[in-house]
């Protein structure tokens, strides 16, 4: 595909709900007016597949349709196929100025950035070099309200197209169920984890035991005043900047007695 006659910013958008989720639909909507956009989704859900790529399998793109403002393909893998084979094919001769993921059902903030499909699509844009923004709403139900959601799109996207981001950073951007929000914060990933994730729902043969995937989330710092946590337990839209590199810097001297 040759986008090199057209003028307008190229966005490629992705998610990890599925090519036919309401969220990804609200994205295009509030995306409509500010380039070309080229959505690559999964075909079917791929919540909970963080970096996860295909190694073994074949993928399959199609293509779905094209109106000339938005190119549309489904992808058999996940988020970050999607993102991978894109940039292999679609983008092979003009890459994409933005990549957008989301809008996810559901919040991707604290911990839960190292297992969603949504920010894994953000970090292989971050690997490449190429912006990237994941937006994620705080309420998974199947026909939320998008509205407020399309609104905190549409005021971030044209800043970061515009301004760009530094190398090697991405946004993790999550939104409040609400109408109306106190306000946008850049802030830091709260410290927590995931307790009780699992419900028992046959124990009773040890040899075919089958359990449900559930959880509840803890934060180790319910007193700092700034995560996202903090934030958006106050009705802000929080934007924490992600990495790629996992380097423990504040670590390094601590091992130097390893150094041979």
């Amino acid at each position: 595909m040759n986008f090199s006659d057209d003028p307008r910013p190229l966005i490629l958008v992705t998610n990890d709900d599925g090519y036919d989720a309401p969220g990804i639909s609200h994205l295009i909507r509030a995306l409509s007016g500010m380039g070309r956009i080229v959505e690559v989704a999964p075909d079917s859900p791929q919540s909970g597949k963080a970096c996860s790529f295909t190694a073994h399998d074949q993928l399959h793109l199609r293509r779905i349709s094209d109106d000339g403002d938005v190119l549309f393909y489904t992808c058999s893998g996940t988020p970050v196929d999607c993102v991978k084979l894109s940039l292999h094919h679609i983008f092979a001769q003009r890459r994409p100025d933005l990549i957008v993921s989301g809008i996810n059902h559901g919040g991707n903030d604290s911990v839960c950035v190292m297992y969603s499909g949504t920010m894994g699509a953000v970090l292989e844009g971050c690997i490449v070099g190429i912006p990237a923004v994941g937006f994620s709403l705080q309420e998974f139900n199947w026909n939320a309200d998008f509205t407020s959601a399309e609104e905190v799109v549409r005021t971030i996207v044209p800043q970061v197209l515009r301004k760009r981001m530094p190398r090697g950073t991405v946004l993790n951007v999550n939104i409040p169920y609400r109408k109306e929000f106190s306000g946008y914060k850049v802030c830091r990933q709260a410290d927590g984890y995931w307790h009780k994730e699992y419900i028992d729902v046959n124990t009773e043969n040890e040899e075919d035991l089958v359990f449900f995937t559930s959880g509840q989330y803890a934060n180790r710092e319910p007193d700092a005043t700034d995560t996202e946590e903090y934030y958006l337990n106050r009705g802000y839209v929080t934007i924490v900047p992600c990495q790629v590199d996992l380097t423990a810097y504040r670590a390094m001297d601590d091992f130097k007695y390893l150094e041979q």
